[in-house]
């Protein structure tokens, strides 16, 4: 997805439809390939960035003096702070093609979102260079980082770039001076483009270097921050873990599964994903292709028990008596 063309494809293939009532069951084979892919489950974070792109998109819409506001995702490994945007960048896609459809024969398409992750090391030029292979623009090692910074904000400026998604930006430490000179090219490229930032990262409110000095504290003096944090079991009268539990297992396509069954074991997958909603949907997806190939077409707490995890899920999980 960090090219144009990956991009286009990743928003417009057809999401995964979930059984629907009065539909003729599907084959084996299209049910495992369904949950391989699965639907995405509306967190509350997605519902939260969903938001803010929104109200930001409109407030820098015609700021035109100082960089336009941006976003922050952080959370810990397997929280969902990746799939947020994407899932944000794709409505925003689709949103804007419906209302500005290319004309006939036109031979230049809208690109109302672009996808960049920072390279491991990250310089000024490597970043600025992953920038202009999303959209294609060529370059040369003769290039200068600043000619290549110029064809960027052209391109991207012709294209009609609205929303810039920039993952991995754990990876940006400007302490160092390959770092802090990529600080300063994201905070060039927020005052030259007419788009809004949206940025990516594990656990970033932890990570110092990324919020220190004069050009931590301008971004994180533009930046609002939202949290992709392990889901709670509860959160005053309300059971957020057990709602988009509730919600996955309403989206299964199993045969004798009965809904009902996953929420009653609420305590034991919270115990077992510490709240993380991508070792959730992995733990119960693994779960529906499991009973798919064993026939049983049903999920149990013993087939939960018998699917692996990743390991960062095994490390927090503490077994108890059973």
């Amino acid at each position: 997805m960090t090219t144009w063309q990956g991009w286009h494809q990743f928003v417009t293939t057809e999401t995964p439809t979930p059984p629907q009532p009065g539909q003729p069951p599907r084959s084996p084979e299209e049910r495992l390939a369904y949950h391989s892919a699965f639907v995405t489950i509306r967190t509350p974070a997605i519902s939260t960035l969903a938001t803010q792109v929104r109200t930001l998109m409109i407030l820098g819409r015609h700021q035109q003096a100082t960089a336009r506001p941006s976003l922050i995702v952080t959370g810990p490994a397997a929280a969902g702070k990746t799939t947020a945007p994407l899932n944000v960048g794709r409505t925003c896609h689709l949103a804007h093609t419906r209302k500005n459809p290319t004309p006939p024969g036109s031979a230049h398409t809208a690109v109302p979102v672009a996808y960049v992750l920072v390279p491991p090391g990250a310089t000024a030029k490597t970043l600025i260079t992953e920038f202009a292979r999303y959209l294609g623009i060529p370059t040369t090692t003769r290039m200068t980082q600043t000619q290549i910074t110029d064809a960027v904000c052209h391109t991207y400026t012709q294209a009609g770039v609205q929303l810039v998604l920039i993952d991995e930006i754990h990876r940006l430490n400007p302490r160092t001076t390959t770092g802090a000179q990529a600080a300063d090219l994201l905070k060039d490229l927020t005052e030259r483009l007419r788009a809004t930032f949206v940025y990516a990262g594990i656990d970033v409110t932890d990570t110092p270097p990324l919020f220190s000095g004069t050009r931590g504290a301008q971004l994180a003096g533009r930046a609002t921050l939202i949290t992709c944090g392990p889901l709670p079991a509860r959160h005053g009268s309300r059971e957020p873990f057990r709602d988009v539990i509730t919600d996955i297992e309403n989206n299964l396509d199993l045969t004798h599964h009965k809904n009902g069954t996953l929420p009653r074991h609420a305590p034991y997958l919270h115990q077992r994903t510490a709240g993380r909603i991508g070792s959730l949907t992995r733990l119960i997806r693994q779960a529906a292709i499991t009973a798919i190939c064993d026939g049983t077409e049903r999920i149990t707490k013993t087939t939960l028990d018998t699917i692996h995890l990743d390991h960062l899920a095994e490390t927090h999980h503490r077994p108890r008596n059973r």
